[in-house]
């Protein structure tokens, strides 16, 4: 089984008219002004998922300003997953400051989503206002027992469109504000994990993290496959490929070619998503 943990789709009157949104979504406008960046839709996730044999993909929408299009997106979420049920599963996705982000949430988990994310702050870091805003979303999800997906980027190296400073400190706070919660950190956490090295604490508040593998083939070289087994095991690794960015190919050929191991492959690839997904899989 191979599940992919984290891609992106977007509606038709988004995909066609990008440009409007541009001035009032400046986070939009900074990822996508540019026309190489791809919106797909559903239909188009599905062609890719059979030529690149993916089982499965967790899909969600964009974290909007405006809460009209945040509901919008999410229904076209529910829509996708409503149309292939057996292959798409729905995150369910909103700025973070967003004060009626519990309410949303309650309502995409009633209506068959299985977890929240891709939350992400593109041109801030995650603070206080943030932080109190995922109280009653960490509180849902804890309930629902499903898991919450956040970006995440290193604090060093090549600048790129939505990478700000003091995302994995920020990303650290939150994980120790919300110990109990089963969060997914995205891109590799920005390289938290490597802080598991650390004598005291940090092993402790990353005890109910993951980390997904999305654009690791733009940011890291190979060896972070191995590295990242030793440090946290293998069983805390799930395969994203950040579609349409990069196909799961590449992937699948850097982790072979990294010296993983076939059950470690198998693990990353859709064992260690569908168990952490098991209530609603």
């Amino acid at each position: 089984m191979i599940l992919d943990f984290h891609t992106h789709i977007f509606p038709s009157f988004i995909r066609q008219n990008r440009d409007r949104f541009f001035q009032r979504e400046p986070a939009f406008k900074l990822l996508y002004d540019s026309p190489k960046s791809r919106l797909v839709g559903k239909a188009d996730i599905i062609r890719s998922m059979d030529d690149q044999e993916v089982d499965k993909s967790v899909v969600f929408g964009f974290p909007w300003q405006n809460p009209d299009l945040v509901r919008k997106h999410n229904d076209y979420i529910l829509e996708a997953i409503s149309r292939y049920p057996d292959r798409l599963i729905g995150f369910c996705c909103f700025d973070m400051r967003n004060e009626n982000a519990g309410l949303e949430t309650e309502r995409c988990l009633k209506n068959g989503f299985s977890g929240v994310g891709e939350l992400a702050a593109y041109q801030w870091s995650i603070g206080e206002e943030a932080s109190a805003n995922l109280e009653s979303v960490m509180a849902l999800c804890k309930n629902a027992d499903v898991p919450i997906l956040i970006h995440a980027n290193e604090p060093v190296g090549h600048p790129y469109p939505g990478k700000v400073p003091g995302s994995i400190v920020s990303s650290y706070h939150l994980l120790k504000r919300f110990p109990d919660n089963k969060i997914v950190l995205a891109h590799w956490g920005g390289g938290l994990f490597f802080y598991s090295l650390m004598k005291k604490e940090v092993k402790e508040v990353l005890r109910n993290t993951y980390f997904d593998t999305a654009a690791s083939p733009f940011l890291y070289d190979l060896a972070i496959y191995k590295k990242a087994v030793e440090l946290i095991g293998s069983q805390k690794i799930l395969f994203g490929s950040d579609f349409p960015l990069i196909k799961p190919g590449r992937y699948f050929d850097e982790m072979s070619e990294s010296g993983l191991s076939a059950v470690e492959m198998d693990q990353i690839k859709g064992g260690n998503a569908l168990r952490l997904l098991s209530c609603r899989t």
